[in-house]
C-alpha cells in the first residue's frame, strides 16, 4: 500500500534534528521547527486512510518513507506501533525513539532529519519548491 502527500519548502526549514523528522499542514515556521523538511502538506496523520493507519498500528509492519524533492530522493525506514493514534490535524512525525503521540507516524526509524542531504535541503529552504512524501507499507 502506497500514500503520497505534496508539501513545500519553506525559508526556515533546518533539518537538523538528529532524532525526528517532521512535515506539516501548517505554513509557518520558525527556526525552532529543526526537525520540519516540508509545510503545506496536503494530509496529516488524521488524514490518512483508515486501511493505512490500521496496519502503522502493527508493530509488525515494516514502513519505509521517501522524500522527493526534483532529483534528490532520501528513504527512511521505520515500524509500526500499537500505540499509535494517527489522529493529528496538523503534523506527521517519524521518530528515531519508541515515543508515541497523536503526531507520530513512525518510531525505531533508521534516520532522521539531520541525515537529509544538504542539497535536498538547500532546495526546500525555497518556498516554491515542491516535494512528495510516500509512505509504502507492506
Amino acid at each position: 500500500m502506497k500514500y503520497e502527500i505534496e508539501f513545500f519548502g519553506h525559508e526556515n526549514i533546518r533539518s537538523n534534528h538528529k532524532n525526528t523528522i517532521e512535515i506539516t499542514k501548517e505554513s509557518h515556521l520558525t527556526t525552532r521547527g529543526d526537525c520540519i523538511v516540508g509545510v503545506s502538506a496536503n494530509s496529516s496523520c488524521n488524514d490518512l486512510p483508515e486501511e493505512l493507519k490500521n496496519k502503522l498500528k502493527n508493530p509488525e509492519t515494516n514502513v519505509k518513507f521517501l522524500i522527493k524533492v526534483g532529483d534528490n530522493e532520501f528513504s527512511i525506514q521505520g515500524k509500526g506501533h500499537p500505540n499509535l493514534t494517527l489522529t493529528h490535524q496538523e503534523d506527521i512525525v517519524l521518530r528515531k525513539s519508541d515515543f508515541t503521540c497523536p503526531r507520530t507516524l513512525s518510531v525505531k526509524c533508521d534516520k532522521a532529519s539531520d541525515l537529509v542531504p544538504r542539497e535536498m535541503v538547500t532546495k526546500l529552504q525555497n518556498p516554491k519548491t515542491k516535494g512528495v512524501f510516500i509512505i509504502t507499507v507492506d
